[in-house]
């Protein structure tokens, strides 16, 4: 029984890190410039999963998080500080290739899959705690 506490705790942890990764992402759908304000937009990130043995059992953790490979959204908008002076894209300004819809989509799948964690954790102890008294 400990070690279905165990793995249902182990994805409690790794959805509440895409949680936190979807809401960095939907915080900085607008940003336009990095943390040295030079013009650079933010970059979406995404946790990668993979499976983790926990005792006899399989469980999920987040082994990395990486930055989104596709491409910027650029704004033709050539008052904005940041828009690009010159070239092919003069005047548009690249903005951070976050979908907030898709961030929101992807944040009710996090959201699901950590309520049924804390589901099958309240079975667990359910179950244990019945054992318990049958034992006793």
């Amino acid at each position: 029984m400990l070690s279905a506490l165990d793995i249902s705790a182990t994805g409690l942890e790794a959805r509440r890190l895409w949680m936190n990764t979807i809401a960095q992402n939907i915080a900085n759908a607008d940003t336009t410039r990095d943390e040295f304000g030079e013009a650079n937009p933010y970059v979406r990130k995404e946790p990668i999963f993979a499976a983790k043995e926990v005792g006899n059992a399989i469980g999920v953790e987040v082994t990395d998080v990486v930055r989104d490979p596709s491409e910027f959204r650029y704004v033709n908008d050539p008052g904005h500080p940041d828009a690009i002076q010159s070239g092919e894209r003069k005047g548009y300004v690249a903005y951070p290739n976050v979908n907030v819809v898709q961030e929101m989509v992807d944040m009710l799948m996090a959201n699901r899959s950590y309520e049924a964690n804390v589901t099958a954790i309240d079975a667990t102890k359910s179950m244990f705690s019945t054992s318990l008294q049958i034992i006793a």
